[in-house]
């Protein structure tokens, strides 16, 4: 399969960082040093931060997302924010299944389903993320969790829809600890991951789907995890809080 024909994605997830002014400033790096057009930049900032940056990122070729969202379009959910709500603050994708959101707020396979449906019914790309534990890995279980996440959400969707999905990989022991699956066991996981939808939905949603890695990634291991086959980008965490650090992971990947 040639990556070079699918999408490659830089998706900075910002958490729960950055005021007004770092916003400002941060995008402001972005725009006057983006190297090229080849791939695509993606910033998912606070909710509250949506508006401004969909402003100042307005006219450019960088693209907004939503970090979460809830599984209805409106109603008495406090606290919630809907589907309808990134749209119209200019999102067009959205983070779906983050292991922060399914270890800290117990979101489990099927809440992630209904998520992506209601998204895909507004025409918001999902960034579906799936991972695995430390003790899972350790169990050898860690092919298996993966397959359990992504057939709860694919099983139940279109071919067309399925389509639609961009899956981001982050082994869960990788995430903010300073740890970074090595680029073969990356590799060997995007592999899994696009075999196993070669092998239950056929080539052309194998060969088309995006999988992004993430966890703990930088300017020092972008290059050699880019450069395998089935890694087509990342979704970046601390690295994306500075236009420096984010930009040097897009630079040394040589998308």
């Amino acid at each position: 399969m040639n990556k070079t024909l699918r999408h490659s994605y830089f998706i900075g997830n910002w958490k729960m960082n950055l005021g007004r002014a770092e916003a400002k400033e941060l995008i402001k790096g972005e725009l006057s040093e983006l190297p090229g057009d080849s791939y695509r930049v993606v910033l998912a900032p606070p909710f509250l931060l949506m508006p401004l940056v969909s402003d100042l990122i307005g006219g450019s070729s960088l693209l907004l997302a939503g970090q979460n969202c809830y599984k209805e379009l409106k109603g008495a959910f406090t606290g919630e924010i809907s589907p309808l709500m990134l749209k119209e603050a200019g999102a067009t994708y959205c983070i779906v299944g983050h292991s922060e959101r399914r270890e800290y707020f117990f979101e489990t396979n099927d809440l992630v389903r209904e998520k992506i449906v209601i998204l895909l019914e507004q025409q918001i790309i999902p960034v579906l993320c799936v991972g695995e534990t430390k003790e899972e890995r350790e169990a050898n279980r860690h092919f298996e969790k993966i397959k359990v996440q992504l057939s709860s959400v694919y099983d139940s969707l279109s071919k067309s829809e399925r389509a639609k999905i961009i899956i981001a990989y982050e082994p869960i022991w990788a995430i903010g600890t300073g740890l970074t699956a090595s680029s073969q066991q990356a590799s060997e996981m995007h592999k899994f991951i696009r075999d196993w939808l070669a092998s239950t939905y056929g080539d052309e949603l194998a060969f088309g789907t995006s999988i992004l890695y993430g966890g703990s990634v930088k300017k020092t291991n972008a290059k050699e995890l880019f450069a395998k086959e089935d890694i087509d980008g990342f979704l970046v965490g601390g690295a994306s809080l500075n236009a420096k650090d984010f930009l040097a992971v897009i630079v040394e990947s040589g998308a």
